[in-house]
């Protein structure tokens, strides 16, 4: 091993192109977290397609590392980081690697599935870096620069909080959550850019993050699972942040914004201070006058909703806290207070979905299109935008249990949706490609089995070219619905929240029963899904 000067050199890689990176929070969170241990050199590795990848400010290449640690947010994400590694000269798997680089996978992939790249890795950390990763890397530090084997230096990690090495590792393991014993509902420490940059997907804005998790539970929804317990950032936390960084403009991240007690005070002190911000999507109840004569003040002219399904039947079954009068109602203060766009994001392709459930949707799309006058000239909402998803059932949700509507099905749901939308003026339909979202699902779910097919793509350079030279069984990872005890691959690790309570809910979903959101109180008191 080289004599790195008293420094543990660990590249911190993006599976994508700046502009992802510099967008991603966690990442960035990452990076922060590790920059301030000095006795680590921390660098930038953007791996972007047909380059090999390198350091973005030494130009080191990525096999110089002892410690590769990939950023896995996105299923999507394996082929470039796969195809990073075989750029780089690495071996792929890890059993073709007794020496170094040590590589690490972290993020949402690794406390949701991580079974179908772990070939490719010698640890995986579970769960939120703030709850334990810096401690990992300076013990592995320690190990690599007292002049350890790759192997000495895993097994000096293995049994840390939230460290998965595959081989050595008991598992589960338990998902590493950054909690305050004295206040398990506040989020202490909420990311933030590290970076503000032109090239980002959100261009020259600083991002901050408002909440974690959600507390309503809705059943489709892993971020409601994965991220529990619901945790929100103090206001005086992140005032400080604005003040010494005093950025142009802010994004406001989390999963439930208009939960946020200190939401309206916290855009008008923004607004007074003269800083530019936008939001991530809002719930319709949570809209207001009051919230929409700040962001019109700001200059906002679009407005994001979640219907979710095309009728209230499902949105019950998928306990989607969804008030048709608060939806209206929404709509119409958007309309009145000048919004000029407004976006609903509808899922389509539910277990037990059938034709009668679009029934619903035209009528409900007149009233909307009514409250908020869309498309009927200067006085309400000019356009509106349905943008169609197919439900992916994730791991880790009550829908694990679940199979995804086939290709056939979910075109055929796209359909009504347009049918229903087509008479309306002002809106328009935009649809995710059915066969990439099954194939999304077919990695979300998958196992190590799956790991030919991520070489196959990484080789060609698409999913898609891959899969028709695949020999594996995609129905039995898609099209069935799974017993109550079948074994997952995702059993590794351990979210925190039990199988018992989704199995639950996933009954519930089938009986249209809906569950109560969880408690101010927080997880000390409830215990509900433990």
């Amino acid at each position: 091993m080289r004599d790195f000067g008293g420094r543990l050199p660990v590249a911190l890689a993006v599976p994508g192109a700046e502009g992802l990176a510099l967008s991603a929070l966690g990442w960035q969170a990452v990076w922060r977290l590790l920059t301030d241990d000095q006795a680590l050199a921390v660098e930038r590795v953007f791996c972007r397609p047909d380059e090999a990848p390198m350091a973005e400010d030494s130009g080191r290449p990525l096999a110089d590392f002892p410690v590769v640690a990939f950023s896995l947010c996105y299923e999507e994400d394996y082929l470039p980081a796969a195809a990073a590694l075989t750029a780089a000269d690495i071996p792929l798997t890890r059993d073709k690697r007794p020496d170094f680089p040590i590589v690490m996978g972290g993020g949402p992939l690794a406390f949701l599935n991580p079974a179908p790249f772990l070939p490719a890795l010698d640890l995986l950390f579970v769960g939120e870096a703030e709850a334990g990763l810096p401690e990992v890397l300076a013990a592995l530090r320690r190990a690599v620069l007292s002049g350890a084997d790759k192997a000495a230096c895993l097994a000096a990690v293995a049994h840390m909080p939230g460290v998965l090495v595959p081989g050595v590792t008991r598992t589960p393991v338990a998902r590493a959550c950054a909690t305050d014993a004295d206040a398990a509902t506040v989020l202490a420490d909420p990311a933030h850019s590290c970076f503000v940059s032109g090239h980002a997907a959100f261009r020259d804005m600083f991002l901050v993050e408002v909440n974690r998790g959600c507390p309503y539970g809705c059943r489709f929804c892993a971020a409601g699972y994965v991220y529990r317990p619901p945790r929100q950032a103090r206001m005086a936390a992140l005032q400080t942040l604005i003040e010494d960084v005093s950025p142009r403009k802010v994004g406001l991240v989390g999963t439930a914004l208009t939960d946020w007690p200190d939401l309206l005070p916290f855009l008008a002190w923004l607004r007074e201070r003269g800083t530019k911000f936008s939001l991530s999507s809002v719930r319709a109840d949570g809209i207001t006058p009051e919230l929409l004569t700040i962001l019109r003040q700001a200059g906002l002219r679009t407005l994001t909703l979640a219907l979710e399904a095309p009728s209230e039947r499902l949105r019950r079954a998928a306990n989607k806290h969804l008030s048709l009068d608060a939806l209206e109602n929404a709509v119409a203060l958007a309309g009145k207070y000048g919004i000029n766009h407004l976006k609903f994001y509808v899922i389509v392709g539910w277990p037990g979905e059938c034709p009668e459930d679009f029934d619903d949707l035209a009528p409900l799309l007149a009233r909307v299109a009514e409250a908020a006058s869309i498309g009927k000239g200067k006085r309400g909402v000019a356009h509106a935008t349905l943008s169609v998803n197919p439900l992916v059932p994730k791991p880790a949700t009550p829908m694990q249990w679940a199979p995804m509507a086939s290709v056939a099905a979910i075109e055929a749901a796209y359909a009504r949706v347009r049918e229903a939308a087509k008479p309306l003026p002002g809106f328009r339909v935009e649809v995710e490609n059915a066969s990439m979202a099954r194939m999304q699902g077919l990695l979300a779910r998958g196992d190590e089995r799956l790991f030919p097919l991520i070489e196959a793509a990484a080789a060609s350079g698409s999913f898609r070219r891959a899969l028709k030279t695949w020999d594996g069984d995609e129905a039995f990872y898609l099209d069935r619905e799974r017993d109550k005890d079948e074994v997952f691959p995702w059993d590794i690790v351990d979210i925190g929240v039990s199988r018992d309570f989704l199995w639950r809910e996933w009954e519930r979903y089938q009986q249209g029963v809906p569950t109560a959101k969880c408690p101010p109180a927080g997880c000390a008191v409830c215990k509900r899904c433990r």
